[in-house]
């Protein structure tokens, strides 16, 4: 997984498989860049995402009421016609936006 920081923005470039082989991982580096460096925006960049089950959506779901909690937002990006599918159905797409491109 890749990180960056900018600002108060958190991107994180999310692997090929979003699944409990690295869901952890991506919670604790994402929580620990949330609380160390102020971040109110976190943006999930599905570009290189092919497959995404319960453990990713939970990753999701999470890092969006953490951000919440500190009057921020969540989005996606780079979601293939595949992820969108997951995300509508799981219900994200209700609590947050979803972008072609980066904004």
């Amino acid at each position: 997984m890749k990180y960056q920081v900018q600002e108060n923005y958190l991107t994180i470039f999310l692997p090929g498989e979003l699944d409990h082989h690295n869901a952890e991982e991506i919670r604790k580096e994402s929580d620990h860049l949330i609380e160390h460096n102020h971040i109110r925006y976190v943006i999930f960049d599905f570009a290189d995402t092919k497959f995404c089950d319960s453990s990713g959506i939970g990753v999701i779901m999470g890092r969006y009421r953490k951000v919440y909690m500190l009057g921020g937002e969540v989005c996606a990006v780079h979601t293939s016609e595949r992820i969108r599918k997951i995300l509508t159905m799981s219900g994200v797409t209700k609590i947050m936006q979803i972008y072609e491109e980066e904004k």
